[in-house]
């Protein structure tokens, strides 16, 4: 069956970095876009933070992280990361690494179970 497990969450202060990673298992990851998604404490719904192509040739970001995120994969290792640069305390969430049927929505996605970010002093 389809694993995605995140791992990388963490306390962060403003203005560090971390990077998410994601594991994926259970399907042909190259045959898949990816994506990340995010819950933030008291939002009823969870964002598109980023996503990514099969061959990692397209990449697609919410407007509130261009320029500070960066996603990427590895088909070798069936991996997806998220690398977070210059964090803000708007980026505290929970964040979730996505299996995308279709690279344009979440609709039918499989989700993995989500790692903690807070960005805080």
């Amino acid at each position: 069956q389809v694993q995605l497990v995140e791992s990388g969450g963490g306390l962060v202060q403003p203005g560090g970095s971390l990077t998410l990673s994601c594991a994926a298992s259970g399907f042909t990851f190259s045959n898949y876009s990816m994506a990340w998604y995010r819950q933030a404490p008291a939002a009823k719904e969870c964002e598109l933070v980023a996503r990514i192509s099969r061959t990692g040739g397209a990449t697609q970001y919410a407007d509130s992280v261009k320029g500070r995120f960066t996603i990427s994969r590895d088909n070798g290792k069936n991996m997806v990361y998220l690398q977070m640069n210059s964090l803000k305390p708007e980026d505290t969430a929970v964040y979730y690494c996505l299996k995308l049927v279709n690279f344009f929505s979440e609709r039918g996605a499989d989700w993995g179970q989500g790692t903690q970010v807070t960005v805080s002093t």
